[in-house]
């Protein structure tokens, strides 16, 4: 999920940018804490939550093929 995610970002804000995952897991379910550098962050966010929201949904696509359970939190 972590490649997945890193894949993602890097195609919206460049693959030289500063991204920085950390992977956590409580109560079998996987929380990936994403962050990226101030500039970048409405790159990520996207208007009204958009880009955001899709990237939840591609992940989470992801996980529930491997019968796992993802949240991704931007911070």
């Amino acid at each position: 999920m972590r490649e997945i995610l890193r894949d993602i970002v890097a195609a919206i804000i460049g693959e030289k940018a500063e991204i920085n995952i950390v992977e956590k897991e409580k109560d079998g379910m996987i929380i990936l804490e994403l962050s990226v550098a101030k500039e970048n962050m409405g790159k990520v966010i996207g208007r009204r939550g958009k880009i955001a929201r899709a990237i939840r949904t591609v992940v989470k696509a992801c996980a529930n093929r491997e019968h796992k359970k993802v949240s991704v939190e931007i911070i």
